[in-house]
């Protein structure tokens, strides 16, 4: 009974991720073992700060990316500061900028802006709702 309630928690529920390099730096370090709820957006859409999994080609790769913009806003970075409708976003989470620029884009309706924490390596897009997978837990 336990082997059968962990096999459906862990296939259906929480999977299990590793997570590799430094774009999370410092709120998740690499060769970490974390877990995403996959249910967690099943009655409510992602949140502006929270941490999601996003998959990205095959069932094996997957990142872990902030929710930085949501459907239908504006977002720009100038100076490394992001910019959400023209308003500056305070990131407490984030301790390593660079200084560098994104041009203004308005998200559509199902897509959502992702950045990693560690803003000197990390990459950043858009992505549509569909890719993601759930939120980083633990």
């Amino acid at each position: 009974m336990l082997a059968a309630a962990s096999f459906i928690t862990l296939k259906w529920v929480l999977r299990p991720i590793w997570t590799e390099g430094s774009s999370m730096l410092p709120t998740y370090s690499a060769h970490r073992l974390n877990f995403v709820n996959r249910l967690a957006y099943s009655g409510t859409p992602p949140a502006r700060g929270d941490v999601v999994a996003i998959q990205v080609a095959g069932p094996n790769l997957v990142y872990v990316k902030r929710v930085i913009g949501l459907p239908g806003e504006r977002v720009a970075v100038r100076a490394g500061t992001v910019f959400i409708n023209d308003s500056p976003l305070l990131e407490p989470y984030v301790k390593y900028r660079r200084d560098w620029d994104v041009p203004e884009l308005t998200l559509g309706s199902g897509e959502y802006f992702l950045m990693g924490d560690n803003r000197g390596t990390s990459d950043f897009g858009r992505t549509e709702a569909e890719r993601i997978l759930g939120k980083v837990v633990f």
